[in-house]
């Protein structure tokens, strides 16, 4: 249930509201938007009486929610939401606010983690991204470095400063990455659906959550994924499209969804981001769909970055070099001035 708030309405009577609320046993979400405020009620609201809720004079409206997915929906939350670090420091996310992710698919050492960490940086990327633990089709094919990854990452973020973006794969890795205080968790697409993994995120980090859509997954089950994240406290969630499986492929690695980013935008008040290097499985077609994604309206890119792509032990194919990132990252900057 959605209760909206009249303007000007004093603060001491939303709070006896929200205490009121609070007593039925309800979940009661907050949110100030440039004139207004929302109550977004979770949870049984067949015991409030709507009429008697109407009546009251700070009240403007009251409307029943019938959508699946609550706490990202954007009529709980009419603005974008902007993500901060755990920290309280580095780049926003969000609400004009543009992240562009750049690194290798995998770590494969310190000297090319580094390296590429600060190419990336002097061609505009504000976060690192860079795989430790990596799902793999193929048992035989390069898994990771695992925890040593995760440690040449510390040194990448030290180095540089760039935030770290990071996979998680497996719940018993939660605690050493929150211990190491990674910046960003990412869910690939293999784990969106992993429930058990999604619920802790929630309850045991406040740490942004990138949120990849599932190889066959629906832009509803995305959400629903996502909603598992908030409905345990954290409410810190990105959601990434990153190219669903179709009939194609021949040409290309997946299909690039790009009519999801304005449709989970109408829809939600998270950011949402694009990985084109994923979607499309080749380098060349990297700047255009970037290009593409952010025509669309998304919030940030995801992109690969490799200093030596056809001897990476992961996924060069899609890895744009590092002068192709600088000329992309410009093409970036013109497009979103043109756009503003």
């Amino acid at each position: 249930m959605i209760v909206s708030i009249r303007p000007n309405s004093p603060k001491e009577k939303i709070n006896h509201l929200i205490k009121w609320l609070d007593d039925k046993n309800l979940i009661v979400k907050e949110f100030h938007g440039n004139d207004q405020c929302v109550l977004g009620l979770i949870g049984n609201t067949k015991c409030i009486d709507k009429d008697m809720l109407k009546s009251l004079d700070i009240v403007e409206s009251v409307s029943d929610m019938t959508d699946t997915f609550k706490a990202s929906n954007r009529k709980m939350h009419p603005d974008d939401s902007i993500l901060r670090l755990a920290s309280g420091e580095g780049p926003l996310i969000g609400g004009g606010h543009f992240a562009l992710i750049a690194g290798p698919c995998s770590v494969e050492s310190r000297e090319q983690l580094v390296g590429i960490a600060r190419d990336v940086k002097a061609a505009g990327a504000n976060f690192l991204r860079g795989g430790a633990f990596k799902p793999r089709t193929s048992p035989y094919d390069f898994q990771g470095m695992g925890s040593a990854g995760l440690e040449l990452l510390l040194e990448a973020r030290a180095e540089t400063g760039l935030p770290i973006v990071t996979e998680l794969m497996y719940l018993h890795n939660l605690d050493e990455f929150i211990e190491k205080k990674i910046d960003v968790i990412q869910i690939g697409a293999r784990n969106t659906q992993n429930y058990d993994l999604l619920k802790e995120l929630g309850k045991s980090t406040q740490a942004p959550v990138l949120l990849k859509r599932g190889l066959a997954g629906t832009i509803k089950e995305l959400l629903m994924s996502a909603e598992y994240i908030m409905a345990n406290g954290n409410e810190n969630v990105i959601l990434c499209e990153r190219g669903i499986r179709t009939y194609e492929q021949d040409y290309a690695r997946n299909t690039l969804d790009l009519s999801a980013v304005p449709i989970l935008k109408n829809l939600t008040h998270l950011p949402v981001i694009v990985d084109p290097s994923h979607a499309t499985g080749r380098a060349d077609l990297v700047p255009s769909m970037t290009l593409a994604a952010i025509a669309a309206g998304a919030d940030g890119i995801l992109v690969e970055v490799h200093n030596d792509p056809k001897n990476a032990l992961c996924d060069g194919a899609q890895s744009l070099t590092p002068e192709a990132f600088a000329e992309l990252s410009a093409k970036i900057d013109r497009l979103r001035d043109a756009l503003r």
